[in-house]
């Protein structure tokens, strides 16, 4: 994992032993949307914003999960009333932005994602951590 940008801010993680999940974020959040956006116009803003991804919210603005193009592409041309809360993809625990920055990249790893929003203490997304090959 590498930390990219490390903040400027940098700070202790709980066990005192350096980098948080806050400090090597990858960038901030990125585009979000409502879960229950159609699939097929989430794919559209996802491609109109040259990401790889786009955060989920709920209906209280807290990040509700984190869906990709691929998953997207899987369920583009369903139903028209297919929503992005009907398919299967992450929905948590997030990383939270106070955890250590290895045991946040030891929990990716067990659940095999190369991505992950960071929350705040009250589950709103700050941004994105990835794991590096």
């Amino acid at each position: 994992m590498t930390p990219i940008p490390p903040r400027a801010h940098r700070s202790d993680s709980a066990d005192g032993t350096g980098l948080t999940a806050r400090d090597a974020m990858l960038h901030a959040p990125g585009p979000q949307v409502d879960d229950h956006m159609a699939v097929d116009v989430a794919l559209s803003v996802l491609i109109g914003a040259r990401v790889p991804h786009l955060l989920l919210q709920d209906e209280d603005g807290r990040c509700a999960g984190l869906v990709t193009r691929a998953q997207l592409a899987a369920h583009r041309g369903g139903s028209w009333f297919t929503r992005l809360r009907d398919i299967p993809l992450d929905r948590g625990p997030f990383t939270a932005s106070t955890a250590a920055l290895g045991e946040a990249e030891a929990a990716m790893r067990v659940r095999i994602l190369n991505v992950s929003p960071v929350v705040d203490e009250h589950g709103y997304a700050l941004g994105v951590l990835a794991l590096t090959p």
